[in-house]
């Protein structure tokens, strides 16, 4: 074996595994906070965050559809 495949195969797994997990790691992090803004979202009284952050970016009005 040459040094090529070995350094090759090394270089793929680490970026693949390496990258991979931590897209992996980063994902579900931001799957359990985004599911926990919406349980906040539809509390009847909303947690003391959820209003301070709703007052620092207050939501969008809804685009309006341009007419034909």
């Amino acid at each position: 074996m040459t040094f090529y495949w070995p350094a090759i195969l090394g270089f793929f797994f680490g970026f693949a595994f390496g990258v991979g997990c931590a897209l992996a790691v980063m994902y579900s992090i931001y799957r359990g906070g985004y599911r926990a803004a919406i349980r906040d979202s539809q509390l009847p009284e909303p947690p003391e965050m959820y209003r301070k952050a709703m007052e620092k970016n207050p939501p969008k009005p809804a685009m309006e559809v341009p007419k034909p």
